[in-house]
């Protein structure tokens, strides 16, 4: 059984056809990657994933359990976080407030703790800044928060929606860096990226998206090496 099932399924965004009958599995302990362009529906299938969006047709199931009778917020609680694009920090709130939100499911504060140290051992620059607004941290820093205040609920499967986004090279190359380092300690990983040479460097496979539909699945090597997929998302000719 996967860990994560995508079954035939189609998402509106009112009259839109966003979603067209996608099919998507995510075996334990992968990184898997979406590429494809602008529009192509990534963050709408992560929405789809996480509950933000229902779909009309198909199914959502993780770990053997359709999804479509839970909230957003109760997917947490199931061990599914979501690193969403634009990072979406908690700007008035301190960089600790922010990770103590994450951990809104956890009972037992020792384990918060715990956790926010593994944090803060992850991204220095938290431990840092850890009594500083989010909303005057750099988009890098940001970045690095919204990831931590992910891992606080203690995870099996983590959504992140374009995670290089906005930032410096050094800065791409550490995110990337976290999220290898997060998958060998357990976590599985769906990748959204427009950086698609950068994400399948590290992703074990790999779906492409096109206006609402899959038209390639394979190994990440094999989408690296693929010529239809380097001249449309890997800036090769």
């Amino acid at each position: 059984m996967s860990m994560l099932t995508i079954n035939n399924v189609h998402t509106y965004y009112g009259n839109i056809h966003a979603l067209r009958g996608i099919n998507l599995t995510i075996e334990q302990g992968e990184i898997v990657t979406l590429i494809g362009g602008n529009g192509a529906g990534k963050t709408t299938t992560l929405r789809t994933i996480s509950g933000l969006l229902k779909p009309r047709e198909g199914s959502v199931t993780f770990e053997g359990e359709n999804l479509a009778k839970y909230k957003a917020h109760e997917l947490v609680y199931k061990g599914i976080s979501m690193v969403p694009e634009g990072r979406g920090v908690f700007s008035s709130l301190s960089v600790t407030e922010n990770l103590e939100m994450g951990s809104f499911i956890l009972k037992d504060q020792k384990e918060a703790e715990k956790n926010m140290e593994h944090v803060f051992t992850l991204f220095p620059r938290l431990k840092e800044r850890r009594n500083q607004l989010a909303g005057t941290l750099s988009g890098g820093e940001q970045q690095m928060l919204a990831t931590g205040r992910a891992l606080m609920a203690n995870p099996r499967l983590v959504l992140m929606d374009e995670p290089s986004m906005g930032l410096a090279p050094v800065l791409v190359e550490l995110i990337f860096d976290i999220i290898q380092q997060i998958n060998k300690e357990g976590v599985t990983v769906l990748l959204v990226e427009q950086n698609a040479l950068m994400a399948l460097s590290i992703a074990h496979r790999g779906y492409v998206l096109q206006t609402g539909e899959i038209i390639i699945s394979d190994s990440a090597d094999k989408l690296k090496n693929d010529p239809a997929v380097q001249k449309a998302y890997l800036g090769m000719e």
